[in-house]
């Protein structure tokens, strides 16, 4: 009964944080844009990754949870748009946070992601917390970054493929100016 109820506050806390900071990007403590972050760690498959290897790419950092219905409903479209952007130099870049290791990788298979997924460390929430009003208080929370290597936005809440399309489409272009 105690571990039904810890998940249902969960659950709520999530909703409730999801419908409060519907664009967290109105309330970011640095002004956008501003050169993205510098941050690193290692992949759920166990390879080094640096935020260095995205020099030209834009990119969208999505911390997430895989008990998280919004994560949940947003991560098909994700893994939809990767396989259509990835040549066109975009990826995303999952933030898992509030997991266990295998849960992750285990998600991560039946889901068919491709983009690389990291655990999160403090490091990498005090990098993206300045970027945002009171730091990440719910999930998902998304940190877009343009081709130029600037964060250009903030989203707490999910988004529906159509929204991450126009991101991708926005960001992809602003290098080249097309």
């Amino acid at each position: 009964m105690k571990k039904i109820t810890s998940s249902l506050a969960v659950i709520c806390l999530t909703v409730i944080l999801f419908a409060t900071n519907l664009m967290a990007s109105e309330n970011s403590t640095v002004a956008l844009p501003a050169p993205a972050p510098s941050f690193s760690g290692v992949t759920i498959d166990g390879k080094p990754f640096s935020s260095a290897s995205l020099k030209g790419k834009a990119y969208i950092v999505n911390f997430f949870a895989t008990w998280c219905p919004p994560c949940r409903a947003e991560i098909p479209d994700m893994v939809t748009l990767q396989k259509a952007y990835a040549a066109k130099g975009f990826t995303f870049i999952g933030i898992a946070v509030n997991e266990k290791e295998p849960k992750v990788r285990k998600f991560i298979k039946d889901k068919g992601i491709t983009y690389p997924v990291l655990m999160v460390t403090p490091a990498i929430v005090g990098t993206f917390n300045r970027y945002i009003e009171g730091g990440i208080t719910g999930i998902p929370t998304s940190f877009v970054v343009d081709s130029s290597g600037n964060m250009t936005g903030v989203m707490v809440g999910p988004r529906s493929k159509a929204a991450f399309e126009q991101i991708i489409n926005s960001s992809t272009s602003r290098k080249t100016g097309k």
